[in-house]
Formats: C-alpha cells, sequence, structure tokens
C-alpha cells in the first residue's frame, strides 16, 4: 500500500466519520429508497448485503436490509474464514449474528438459527463497502481483498451486479489508481441516488 493510498484512505475515513448522526440517517434512508425503486433489484431475487460499521461511518445497511426482506428477496451476508476466505450466508430476522476478529457483524455458520450456506452464482447482485470511489467505477476498500478475491473466484460472465454503498463525501476529486487485481463496481448508490458504470447496470437502472 502506497503513501498516497493511506493517505486518501484516512481523509475519505474522517470524512465519512464527521456525518453526524442525523445526516447519517438521512444518507442511509435515501439510499436504501434509491436502491428498492430501480430496475436492478426489480430483477434481482438473491442479494448480498453486508454489515455497516456505524463507528467507521459506514452508510447504515439496516433500513435497506429491512427494505429487501420485506420485498421478499433472499439476503446473504459474508462471512470471512479463518483462511481469509469469504463465503455468504442467508440472514433472516431470526438469524444468530456475531461479531467477527475485526468487529464486523456475521451470520452464525453453526448451531441454532445459523445461517445456510448461499452459492455465490446464485446472487444477483452484491452490495459492498468502500472507502473512496470515483466517477469511473473504481473503489477504494479498507486493502484486505476480501472483495476482490471473492468476486475474482467467479466466471466473468456469471458474476452479480456489484454495487458500492457510500456516502457522497466518500467520491474522489481525481481518479483513484487501479491494481491489476482491483475489480471495478457497476454501479454506486449514495444519499444522491444511483450512478452507473458498466453497461449492463446502465441498461438495468
Amino acid at each position: 500500500m502506497t503513501s498516497a493510498s493511506r493517505s486518501l484512505r484516512a481523509r475519505h475515513r474522517r470524512a465519512r466519520r464527521n456525518i453526524g448522526p442525523e445526516r447519517q440517517a438521512e444518507h442511509a434512508e435515501a439510499a436504501a429508497r434509491a436502491v428498492l425503486v430501480s430496475g436492478i433489484m426489480a430483477r434481482a431475487s438473491r442479494v448480498g448485503l453486508y454489515f455497516s460499521q456505524a463507528q467507521d461511518g459506514e452508510i447504515d445497511t439496516l433500513p435497506l436490509l429491512t427494505r429487501l426482506w420485506a420485498a421478499g428477496k433472499t439476503v446473504a451476508a459474508p462471512v470471512v474464514g479463518a483462511a481469509g476466505e469469504m463465503d455468504f450466508y442467508q440472514v433472516t430476522p431470526r438469524t444468530s449474528l456475531a461479531h467477527n476478529r475485526y468487529g464486523i457483524i456475521e451470520p452464525r455458520t453453526r448451531g441454532a438459527r445459523s445461517g445456510r450456506y448461499l452459492d455465490p452464482l446464485s446472487l444477483n447482485v452484491l452490495f459492498l463497502p468502500l472507502v473512496a470511489f470515483d466517477d469511473d467505477g473504481n473503489r477504494l476498500g479498507m486493502g484486505a481483498g476480501y472483495y476482490d478475491r471473492f468476486i475474482g473466484r467467479l466466471p466473468e460472465s456469471m458474476r452479480p451486479l456489484i454495487v458500492g454503498l457510500a456516502h457522497e463525501v466518500q467520491r474522489a476529486a481525481m481518479p483513484l489508481d487501479r491494481q491489476p487485481w482491483d475489480i471495478p463496481m457497476d454501479a454506486v448508490a449514495t444519499e444522491a441516488g444511483w450512478q452507473a458504470f458498466s453497461r449492463r447496470a446502465k441498461v438495468l437502472i
């Protein structure tokens, strides 16, 4: 990781943390509404969605999660394994949850009320967190590469639509550096609505 990437990551994390609770709630509701009225979600039945980290200023995914359940969508959340691999397990209002080693909420994969493993090829849309994004669909994450490795396991023609969730303050003023292993997003949803990057996203939105 370059010093420029570290500086950019720190600046955008600070910007999202500085958003007050009232505006945080407004942004989360606005992004959730934009997602649910889109053509993308009208065609999706299985959705990958993470549990956000409020303490780090991530846009709250709970309003979107509850709307997806109400719309009858199957929702799966990521689980990071001991070897660093990431898989998705179904989450319902009854699913037992736990914090992983990074403090992120995940569905339990064993025991009573555990989540059911979902084939990644069955996901229609995958929402993913980000620290910063640019107008070409490039994403700056936390640097661990879990999502890029997960998506990279899937045949390109069978990948879900990849959509970032963010606040507008996370939009980078300049294009982000893109590494060979970085997988660009198809679209991003913020409190301002959708922005499509790929051809397939533009058709659906």
